[in-house]
């Protein structure tokens, strides 16, 4: 027997029924004593948490505002992992009152498999809700980033940059759909998604956490995620977190958690719109950005977390701090005396739950601490705990706080495979192909693959795979390589040689028709993962280089977490983009190099064609620079991507060409399939501003949609533009105008037209 059902096993206080609790409150109580209000199901959520909070002792209150990692209650209780440790758990959960736990990154239960996990967090929940004086459910938090991915045995999506190359927010909200039952059937309430921040500088570590450059195709994407993973419709939900609010991706010199200096006009206009788009579909958490935003510490920041998240934003749900970022404030911002002052700070600028993984005894003590010096208003404490509690409500989780772990296995293990390749497929982006050398013709009888991704799973998963940094030596993963998709799905009478030496792949294809060389880089997150020269490596380079001098067609196949500077590689006959494909990545790459897929990726980042131009974005303003690359000029721009067929799109047509400054335009694109195969086309609408009192870019994205043409079909698609997408800040250099969308002329453009229509704001 497995060591997390023996511990299971030991507590019996309460019954479970088709994972419904049916005790809970009842063993302290008389028989006949009424059942406590915040007990009674069919109670407004209001009205059960001011009747909870009114029970509650202070020490309890601080212990819902505090989040302990799964180490703190396994083995020795110190990082050993293992086994749950009554004596830890009777520290946190009780002593303590800890409202949530977390895995982190590589924080699996003694046995990693869905079950396991299923029957680890029943366990911690059984132990809190019985134990406690007012038998609380706790929170249990994780980080579902591309898929349930701490589990062994989880389908792994790609990477939310890959998924940004879809441009398909209805095929983000299906497999955030599918994540959110993975993770729900594992007994797991609260996931650590989406990230909300912008892609801006190829050098830092989390950049393939994003979705794309451009704040509203972030910020749909993010919103859709938002609704999937929120979705209840298998009978149980889970929470959101829109992270990182805000400001955390363009760090002063690419490195990860190095402060960032915004003006208000750039934090306005370009940083804070993703977010709010996010937290507009309705997400139950934020979690506060780890960095600093023009010299204040986010996590103490009152101006983001209290007057814009909550006065501007409207958001009434949980702010949750990141990993040990409010003692942070004190050992590594300096800007508190000591621990109950940097408690201080953050909860008085808006954090609700502090993220204080390894120190429950001293985060109460120190908390109260700050209460009884009055740092902390008993009204800040009440306002954060109700926050808690009625998440908790919000989720179901007094009245169903287990699942049933029998069932864990066949809902996590190998879900959702044929969505998973879809989103693998759609998120390609094809980006070279010289003389239609794919898809691979009847011609091509033999072909070589080699490099040092081809077949490599842990390559294709990226971070946050099992482990924080990616896929821990030794673990098998699961998946499909690029290597083992092309076996698999060759056509008859074409056969694939694998050569994992350089040398022996260039001696190969001598006698082969074509080459398909996987590069690219490994697995990283977060500050080990930052590059201050991403580019493909130098041996990778000359390998694709001494294959292209043998005259055979030679196309190169990108595994990489960003963009990289590729060099002597960039100008092979094929190039693909695969991002971090995740587990069905090498029958992605197969069906499109095979065609029986037609790439429909676009880029949702500018491709730097040398190191040194980060960061590189499409909407950099005009100046009177002139120095080689000092404007926007990248090796593949924003949005592009090639198809096996042939599309235009035509003039964009609004719905009149005079508008107020509020409502929305309806604009009408044409778009047509001329070529002789079937396949799916992003149609970007983008809006310019010939004349403007601040500078603006030389376009913006304004609207988008995807539509599928068989060969030869046309149609006119309509998106709607919400004229508050052309507002920008007034005023000087310290943006004291404020928000306005100017009066004058406006043209819209669609697709990568330099001409459209103009329209007029009066």
């Amino acid at each position: 027997m497995r060591p997390a059902r023996r511990h299971l096993a030991t507590f019996t206080g309460l019954a479970l029924l088709g994972g419904v609790l049916t005790g809970v409150g009842a063993a302290p109580a008389p028989a006949a004593a009424r059942t406590p209000l915040y007990l009674d199901a069919k109670a407004a959520i209001p009205d059960r948490v001011a009747d909870l909070l009114h029970r509650m002792t202070l020490r309890e209150k601080i212990g819902q505002m505090d989040q302990e990692a799964l180490v703190t209650v396994q083995g020795t209780c110190n990082w050993s992992g293992g086994a749950l440790n009554d004596a830890c758990l009777h520290s946190v959960l009780v002593d303590n009152a800890a409202g949530s736990i977390l895995s982190g990154g590589g924080m699996p239960p003694a046995v990693n498999t869905p079950q396991d996990w299923a029957e680890m967090t029943n366990t911690i929940q059984r132990y809190a809700i019985t134990n406690s004086r007012l038998h609380i459910p706790i929170l249990y938090g994780i980080d579902a980033v591309h898929g349930h991915n701490n589990v062994l045995g989880a389908t792994m999506f790609p990477q939310q940059i890959g998924m940004g190359a879809t441009w398909d927010p209805s095929l983000e909200q299906s497999v955030e759909q599918s994540t959110q039952r993975a993770v729900a059937a594992t007994g797991i309430n609260w996931a650590f998604g989406p990230v909300a921040e912008i892609a801006r500088d190829q050098r830092w570590g989390r950049y393939y956490e994003t979705f794309s450059e451009d704040p509203l195709l972030t910020g749909t994407m993010a919103a859709s995620a938002v609704k999937g993973l929120q979705d209840a419709s298998s009978g149980t939900r889970i929470a959101a977190t829109v992270k990182h609010f805000a400001g955390y991706s363009q760090p002063l010199n690419g490195h990860d958690r190095v402060p960032a200096d915004y003006s208000p006009r750039y934090l306005q206009d370009t940083i804070l719109p993703a977010y709010k788009q996010a937290i507009g579909a309705g997400a139950l958490s934020v979690m506060a950005d780890s960095g600093a935003v023009n010299g204040v510490p986010v996590t103490a920041s009152h101006y983001l977390l209290t007057t814009v998240l909550r006065g501007q934003y409207h958001f009434d749900g949980v702010v949750v701090s990141d990993w040990s970022d409010v003692r942070n404030l004190q050992t590594a911002y300096h800007i508190a005396a000591d621990y109950p002052e940097a408690i201080a700070k953050a909860v008085n600028a808006g954090v609700d739950m502090a993220m204080e993984p390894t120190s429950a005894t001293d985060f109460t003590d120190s908390a109260l601490a700050a209460v009884q010096r009055g740092l902390i208003s008993q009204h800040r404490i009440d306002q954060a705990v109700s926050r808690i509690l009625t998440m908790k409500f919000r989720l179901g989780l007094f009245e169903h706080p287990y699942v049933d772990a029998s069932k864990a296995d066949a809902i996590v293990d190998g879900a959702d495979l044929p969505l998973a390749r879809q989103a693998a497929t759609e998120s390609s982006v094809l980006l070279r192909n010289q003389g239609g050398v794919l898809p691979f013709g009847s011609d091509v009888h033999k072909i070589v693959v080699t490099g040092p991704s081809a077949d490599d799973i842990d390559n294709q998963m990226g971070g946050w795979t099992i482990g924080w940094q990616g896929v821990p030596s030794g673990t098998n993963v699961g998946g499909t390589t690029v290597l083992a998709g092309l076996r698999e799905e060759a056509p008859a009478g074409t056969s694939v040689d694998y050569q994992a030496d350089a040398t022996a792949a260039v001696g190969d294809l001598k006698n082969a028709d074509a080459a398909v060389v996987v590069v690219g880089d490994t697995p990283g997150a977060e500050g080990p993962n930052d590059h201050p020269d991403p580019e493909l490596a130098p041996d990778q380079q000359a390998e694709v280089a001494a294959l292209q001098a043998t005259g055979k067609p030679v196309v190169v196949v990108v595994i990489a977490d960003r963009p990289l500077v590729l060099g002597s590689a960039a100008n092979t006959a094929g190039l693909l983009m695969a991002w971090l494909p995740g587990t069905e990545g090498g029958h992605a790459v197969a069906d499109l190099l095979y065609g029986k897929a037609n790439p429909s990726g676009r880029l949702p980042v500018s491709w730097p064609k040398a190191i040194g131009n980060e960061p590189e974005f499409y909407t950099q303003l005009p100046g009177t620079n002139s120095g080689t690359d000092s404007g926007y000029s990248p090796l593949f721009a924003f949005g592009a991507g090639l198809s096996y067929t042939s599309y235009q799109i035509g003039t964009p047509t609004p719905d009149r060409t005079s508008v107020g400054a509020h409502g929305s335009l309806t604009v009408g694109v044409p778009v047509a399939n001329t070529g002789s195969k079937a396949g799916d086309v992003v149609v970007p609408l983008y809006v310019s501003q010939p004349v403007s009192q601040v500078l603006t870019p030389a376009k913006w994205l304004v609207g988008f949609t995807r539509v599928h043409l068989d060969a030869g079909a046309h149609t006119t698609v309509q998106i709607t533009v919400p004229l508050s997408l052309l507002a920008h800040t007034e005023g000087d250099v310290d943006g004291e105008g404020g928000q306005v969308v100017e009066p004058g002329g406006y043209t819209l453009l669609a697709g990568d037209a330099t001409t459209g229509t103009s329209f007029t704001v009066g």
